[in-house]
């Protein structure tokens, strides 16, 4: 039996579905980092631009590979262990939205507060459409979620938080 979709919820649901869709993809990308762990960057750089028909010879492509061949094992390895993290929380903050947890709004709320400072770093370093409007993103998905917490449970979309068989609320 399933119950009756709450009034209210589509932010939520929107947001929820975003940030697993999130993790999920940087999940797949820590697996990639990993499988990259015993193989010589700069090549399978090379490799992939001429897979994909780019000139091995161009300007961008021998700065990608000029960048990732400093990379060494380690590091290779602290990136993927803060991937692997990130897409944890990513997940963890989707599926709380999407299951309407009060919970996952105050992480996501905490979570994307403490990233907003690196991403206008980001930006006054070099700034790009794309930083601008993660960051735009961001901001607007932290202003919903402020609003929301602050507003009565039932404006909210829910009812009063009853207290389950234990006493304690949700």
């Amino acid at each position: 039996m399933s119950l009756p979709p709450r009034k209210g919820t589509l932010g939520f649901g929107i947001i929820g579905g975003f940030k697993l869709a999130t993790g999920l993809l940087l999940a797949a990308t820590g697996f990639g980092i990993f499988r990259l762990l015993n193989k010589d960057l700069a090549d399978v750089l090379e490799h992939f631009a001429v897979r994909i028909h780019l000139d091995p010879e161009n300007r961008l492509v021998q700065d990608a590979v000029s960048r990732v061949s400093g990379i060494d094992k380690a590091q290779l390895q602290a990136l993927g262990v803060g991937t692997f993290f990130y897409a944890a929380l990513e997940t963890l903050e989707g599926v709380g939205l999407i299951l309407r947890r009060h919970w996952a709004e105050y992480l996501t709320v905490i979570a994307t507060g403490l990233l907003l400072p690196l991403e206008i770093y980001e930006i006054v370093e070099k700034a790009s459409a794309l930083r601008i409007v993660v960051l735009l993103g961001n901001l607007a998905i932290l202003i919903y979620l402020i609003v929301k917490i602050r507003q009565h449970p039932r404006e909210r979309g829910g009812e009063s938080p009853e207290p389950n068989a234990a006493g304690a609320r949700s």
